[in-house]
């Protein structure tokens, strides 16, 4: 599968997440096993590019290529902009937000909100792909079916886009109206698929290496993105890889080896935020990580409790080595303790 001049190692891509996919967490996955990850989405805002969190956004120090950075915007100019601005900062692919759908975003009929207003939604792809295409650099889009039920537009954006000159479309499958609510339905995207020549990527409930493969034989997308279910779960990724390949399952990871991943993420985390604000936004990390495990619940608010980084850090190390003593491999989490594992952190 390719992405414009850029070969992707696998059909297995990281979704943009807001305050989930920074550097280290896209690292990680892509070291587990995902062919591809995008980053949080940067505003087009220039007032706010100064900003430490665009800044940290835009942060792609050590980050294996291709780099993907998500922008989003309701301004055809402030996007094409944006989109050079995140070039210069060694952006290889730039990916329109036409998906999310958070309120404060859909407010200001950014993210999902576009897809009411097609003409401004073209404006802003044509906009990007004119600023990127001198550099050199591939436009890709993420959207939803639609705005509600009855306004599901997804194919007709889907056909302009690609006439606009977007070379890779990513549908999740629901309204912006469900948020993240309800089952994700698949069959707009296969008339997507159908209805496009460039590659189309599946995205919403991919949580097991079986739906990845259902999804990807009911729709014919290239490829699959996975979002919610890497969160605490970064191995997921080289999990489905496996069983796309061979049919089988691979065996739960050593619990060393989750020990292992979880502190070098918090280092590197820790790195990328400082100690005040790396030692309070990992907790959802780390909450993620330890849902379901035995004594999770107690350590989460053990955790919630502690205000350093480095005693966070070595109460995670302990808490991994108990559970090593009683576990040679991770005991295996039910889907409900990965749904309230969302919930504490929301």
């Amino acid at each position: 599968m390719h992405i414009g001049p850029y070969a992707l190692a696998n059909n297995l891509l990281v979704a943009p997440m807001a305050g989930v996919t920074d550097r280290p967490f896209r690292v990680l996955c892509k070291r587990l096993g995902a062919g591809y990850a995008v980053s949080e989405m940067v505003t087009s805002r220039r007032d706010l590019w100064t900003s430490l969190k665009t800044s940290r956004r835009a942060n792609h120090d050590g980050e294996p290529a291709p780099i993907a950075v998500q922008i989003a915007g309701t301004d055809a100019a402030m996007m094409a902009d944006a989109t050079a601005y995140n070039i210069d900062r060694g952006a290889q692919i730039i990916d329109i937000n036409m998906g999310c759908p958070a309120k404060k975003v859909c407010n200001k009929w950014a993210g999902s909100a576009l897809m009411q207003d097609e003409a401004l939604a073209l404006s802003i792809v044509e906009a990007v792909v004119a600023a990127a295409v001198p550099h050199g650099v591939p436009v890709t889009l993420k959207m939803r079916t639609g705005w509600c039920a009855a306004h599901k537009n997804a194919v007709e954006i889907a056909r302009a886009a690609e006439s606009a000159g977007v070379q890779m479309l990513t549908v999740h499958g629901r309204t912006r109206e469900q948020g993240y609510k309800g089952q994700a339905e698949y069959d707009t995207i296969a008339a997507v698929k159908a209805a496009l020549r460039i590659p189309v990527v599946a995205n919403g409930d991919i949580d097991t290496p079986e739906k990845a493969r259902d999804v990807l034989a009911h729709t014919r997308a290239d490829a699959v993105m996975i979002g919610r279910a890497a969160q605490g779960r970064p191995w997921i990724f080289r999990e489905v890889a496996h069983f796309l390949a061979t049919g089988e399952h691979l065996a739960p990871p050593l619990v060393a080896e989750v020990r292992q991943l979880l502190l070098d993420h918090l280092r590197d985390h820790y790195s990328l935020y400082g100690e005040l604000t790396g030692m309070r936004t990992a907790r959802k990390h780390i909450a993620w990580y330890v849902a379901g495990l035995p004594g999770g619940e107690a350590f989460r608010q053990r955790i919630n409790q502690i205000e350093d980084c480095e005693q966070q850090w070595l109460a995670v190390a302990a808490f991994f080595n108990a559970l090593e003593a009683q576990h040679e491999r991770l005991p295996m989490v039910s889907a409900r303790a990965q749904e309230e594992a969302m919930e504490w952190s929301s």
